[in-house]
């Protein structure tokens, strides 16, 4: 059986709601609109590997590293010790992004850059908005493909993307190719957001998954996963 990659900490049950771990070798995608929670999910399972000792490389669209650090202090999610022992290697890419919209080779870049891909865990939030201009069905191909690749040396890569960056043609890839796939959605409810994971697609789970799974955000707490999951 797979190895899996627990991200349980104490304070919330997130891991144990979405099968106890990503299998090792699992291809993540997690979908979601602008302000939707996905960099706040995936700096919740950055933490969390961590914190399980599995190792983990964060590319962000979103943040740059001090950016990245005061907001994951900010959620009491301390990550400076994994930073330091080299457990969590973050690489902002927001210079990137704005560069982007004349790299029509970025799809090639990004599988060339081999020390992205040596931790265990690889997480790209959000790979629409590096790949939105580069990405054609034939390169969205060719990426799959290098990711699967990483798959079958047990790597975990989790993507986030924002389906209207993207042509429905190359999300659609990006979803039948993936083992895990999960929609954030979120709707106003009075004077607060209302935000639920929907587990789509789930392969190879240790244990038990919530279809669907209600969160908040925090100050100084962090992700919150609700007691009573709501539609």
């Amino acid at each position: 059986m797979a190895k899996i990659n627990e991200f349980a900490i104490p304070r919330d049950d997130l891991n144990d709601k979405l099968g106890g771990g990503f299998p090792a070798g699992s291809l993540v995608v997690i979908e979601g609109g602008s302000g939707g929670g996905k960099s706040t999910i995936s700096q919740r399972f950055s933490f969390g590997l961590n914190e399980n000792d599995v190792s983990v490389t964060l590319v962000s669209t979103q943040l740059t590293t001090k950016g990245f650090i005061n907001q994951m202090y900010s959620m009491d999610y301390p990550i400076a010790p994994f930073l330091l022992n080299g457990l969590l290697l973050y690489i902002p890419v927001i210079p990137l992004v704005q560069a982007a919209k004349s790299r029509f080779d970025f799809i090639e870049r990004l599988m060339a850059a081999e020390e992205l891909f040596e931790k265990n865990v690889v997480i790209i939030d959000t790979l629409s908005s590096l790949i939105k201009y580069s990405a054609n069905t034939e390169k969205t191909l060719d990426l799959i493909s290098f990711f699967k690749k990483l798959n079958g040396m047990g790597k975990v890569i989790i993507l986030t993307i924002e389906p209207n960056q993207l042509t429905e043609d190359i999300a659609s890839m990006f979803r039948s190719s993936c083992d895990v796939y999960i929609t954030l959605k979120s709707k106003p409810l009075g004077s607060e957001v209302k935000r639920t994971i929907v587990v789509n697609k789930f392969t190879g789970a240790k244990g038990p998954v919530g279809q669907m799974i209600g969160f908040r955000i925090e100050p100084k707490v962090g992700l919150v996963v609700e007691i009573a999951s709501v539609s």
